[in-house]
C-alpha cells in the first residue's frame, strides 16, 4: 500500500498551480512602478501571497510540517522571478526539482529534443539526484553549513542572495526569543563567509499577537528592525503580518520550529523527495476555490519592515554587486517601470 502523501507533497501541487496561474506561460508582471513624481517603488503581488498562505490552512498543516513557512518561500522566489531574475536561478524553483544547478539547466537547454526529454524525465521522476537536485539548499557559512530557504547562486558567481524565513502563528511568548536568537546567529555565520551576497530575513506572524500578546509583538517588531541595521548581519528584514479567522486556524499547532538542526547543518541527509503528486484538474480547481480567506495587515507592518521595501533592497543589492552584463532582464524591468495609475 502506498504511503499517505505528506503535507508538503500535497502543498506543492497547490503552490505550483497558484504560481503558474499568477504567471501565465511563464510571463511575470513587472513589480516596479513609478509614482507621478518618478519615484521608483516595488509593488508586491499580495493577491498571490494570500492564496499561497491559504494552502497550509486548508491542509490543516501546523508549523512543524514546514508548510506554513514554505508558503513564504514560494512567494519570495516568485517575486524574484517577477523582478526579472532567471527562473532556474531562483530557488525554490516553480517546478520540481526545486533545487537545480544553473549549469544543469543550461545543459538541458542545449540538448537535442530527444536527449533533453530523457534527461528531464530522469530529473523530474527521481526524488533527488545526489549532488545535482535537492528539495533544499545548504550553504557553507563561516563555521558551519546552513540550510537557506530562498537562494540565488551559481558556481561562477557564488551565492548572490540568501534569504531565511520563519513563521509563527501561535505560542508567541514560548518561541519568539528562540526564533530571533537563531536568526541572529545564522546571519553572522552566512555574512562572514559571503559578504557580497544580499542577506535577508522574513518573519511571518499571525496578527492575533497584536491583541493576545501586545508586549511580545512590540518586542519582536523592534528586534526585527534592529536585525536589519547591523553592519555584519542582515541587509534587510521583513515582517509579514498574516490575518485569518479562528474558524480556519490549524487545529493543533505548538508553534515549534520544524527545522531539523542536524539536516540544516549538513550533518545528516535530508529525506528523499517524492515525485510530484498527480491531481486531476477538477479536483485541483475545486480545492483552489475552497482555500480559506487570508488577509495581509499592511497597515500593521512598519514601513522599514514591509515586503515592498525588503524586496526592493534585496533586488538592488544583487544588481549593485554585479556587473551590468549580468541579470539584464532584472535591470531592464527596473529601468522600464511604468507610471503607477492610482485610478
Amino acid at each position: 500500500m502506498a504511503a499517505e502523501p505528506s503535507a508538503k507533497e500535497k502543498a506543492w501541487v497547490l503552490f505550483d498551480r497558484i504560481v503558474a496561474d499568477a504567471a501565465p506561460d511563464g510571463e511575470h508582471t513587472n513589480p516596479w512602478v513609478k509614482d507621478a513624481n518618478g519615484q521608483l517603488r516595488y509593488s508586491p503581488d499580495y493577491d498571490t501571497l494570500v492564496k499561497l498562505l491559504g494552502v497550509p490552512l486548508h491542509l490543516d498543516a501546523d508549523t512543524r510540517t514546514g508548510v506554513p513557512a514554505l508558503a513564504l518561500d514560494v512567494w519570495i522566489s516568485y517575486e524574484l522571478r517577477r523582478a526579472g531574475f532567471d527562473s532556474d536561478a531562483t530557488w525554490p524553483r516553480a517546478t520540481h526539482p526545486r533545487i537545480l544547478p544553473a549549469s544543469v539547466a543550461n545543459l538541458l537547454k542545449t540538448l537535442p529534443v530527444k536527449e533533453r526529454s530523457g534527461l528531464e524525465a530522469r530529473l523530474t521522476k527521481t526524488g533527488a539526484v545526489p549532488g545535482v537536485t535537492s528539495a533544499s539548499a545548504n550553504i557553507l557559512g563561516k563555521n558551519y553549513l546552513k540550510q537557506v530557504d530562498v537562494i540565488m547562486t551559481d558556481w561562477h558567481t557564488g551565492p548572490e542572495l540568501l534569504i531565511s524565513t520563519k513563521r509563527m502563528d501561535s505560542s508567541y511568548g514560548k518561541n519568539a526569543a528562540n526564533r530571533v536568537e537563531e536568526s541572529y546567529g545564522d546571519a553572522k555565520n552566512l555574512r562572514l563567509r559571503h559578504p557580497l551576497a544580499a542577506l535577508g530575513f522574513v518573519f511571518g506572524l499571525r496578527s492575533d499577537i497584536l491583541h493576545k500578546e501586545p508586549d511580545t509583538a512590540e518586542w519582536l517588531v523592534d528586534l526585527l528592525g534592529k536585525l536589519g541595521r547591523e553592519d555584519d548581519a542582515y541587509h534587510a528584514t521583513c515582517l509579514v503580518m498574516i490575518d485569518y479567522d479562528d474558524a480556519v486556524a490549524v487545529t493543533t499547532d505548538s508553534g515549534e520550529d520544524p527545522e531539523d538542526r542536524l539536516v540544516a547543518a549538513g550533518l545528516e541527509s535530508e529525506q528523499e523527495v517524492a515525485e510530484p503528486l498527480a491531481v486531476s484538474e477538477p479536483d485541483l480547481e475545486r480545492t483552489l476555490a475552497q482555500l480559506p480567506a487570508v488577509r495581509i495587515r499592511v497597515g500593521a507592518m512598519p514601513a522599514h519592515l514591509k515586503p515592498e521595501r525588503f524586496l526592493a533592497v534585496m533586488t538592488e543589492r544583487v544588481l549593485d554587486a554585479t556587473p551590468v552584463n549580468l541579470h539584464r532582464e532584472a535591470r531592464r524591468r527596473r529601468a522600464s517601470a511604468p507610471v503607477d495609475d492610482p485610478s
